[in-house]
């Protein structure tokens, strides 16, 4: 089973996008990146999603688990 995915991204034409992994569209596209961060956290929590920040070069900068965790910690 794939893991449910929610990307950060740059959009070419300016601005940042909020996209479900393997979507074309975007979500939902904001002028700065820490809000599209903000209100893309938030749906992964809510969807139990791995969350993907990336930069304007595409790597990836940092993720967060907000689904279930196959190495959760102890105690």
């Amino acid at each position: 089973m794939s893991k449910k995915t929610t990307h950060v991204v740059h959009n070419p034409e300016g601005g940042w996008d909020v996209k479900k992994g393997g979507a074309g569209r975007a979500s939902k596209h904001f002028d700065t990146k820490r809000k599209a961060i903000d209100w893309g956290r938030s749906v992964s929590k809510n969807q139990g999603s791995e969350f993907y920040i990336h930069g304007a070069n595409g790597k990836i900068q940092q993720k967060d688990s907000h689904g279930n965790d196959d190495f959760p910690p102890k105690g």
